[in-house]
């Protein structure tokens, strides 16, 4: 059975995705600290709003809603926090179709995307049958699999209503 959790706005959420949130934080200044890095009211700000989005996101979607809280925050610093967020292992660069860089925070499990193509909308989904395929075709071929990432590209659910679309 897969398991389907759909992007939303920012999550201002219970008391779980706040402790989650507030744990990244920690860890995000630990490894600060392994760097002989600073954590600074910018980068924590930053930090802080990207690990309370429920969302994959852009570089220019981070910085308005990171705007609203800190107006002096440049795009020369979401870019050069979201870089150190990836050197520390807490968030995954990821580029769909539209070319466009997009962010999410590093889960405790993998899941595969589905992106659709009318308006954008990024399913995250798992799957055991998927992950059960994969490690059949791996042993059939005698490689040994690392990872992987899957991609599917139609019509959501909401488009393909106003679309008429009959194939649902």
């Amino acid at each position: 059975m897969a398991r389907i959790a759909a992007d939303g706005e920012t999550d201002v959420g219970g008391p779980a995705k706040n402790r989650r949130a507030e744990q990244r934080m920690a860890l995000f200044h630990a490894r600060l600290r392994e760097r002989a890095l600073k954590s600074t009211a910018p980068r924590d700000d930053i930090a802080r709003v990207f690990f309370a989005l429920s969302r994959h996101v852009s570089a220019e979607e981070l910085y308005a809603e990171v705007k609203r809280i800190n107006p002096h925050v440049g795009y020369a610093t979401i870019y050069r926090t979201l870089k150190l967020l990836k050197d520390c292992g807490l968030l995954s660069e990821r580029h769909f179709d539209e070319g466009q860089a997009r962010y999410e925070v590093v889960g405790e499990h993998h899941h595969d995307h589905f992106i659709c193509e009318d308006c954008g909308r990024i399913l995250e989904f798992e799957d055991e049958a998927i992950e059960r395929m994969q490690r059949n075709i791996a042993r059939r071929l005698g490689v040994t699999l690392h990872r992987h990432k899957l991609e599917l590209y139609g019509r959501c659910a909401d488009c393909a209503a106003k679309a008429g679309d009959q194939d649902l």
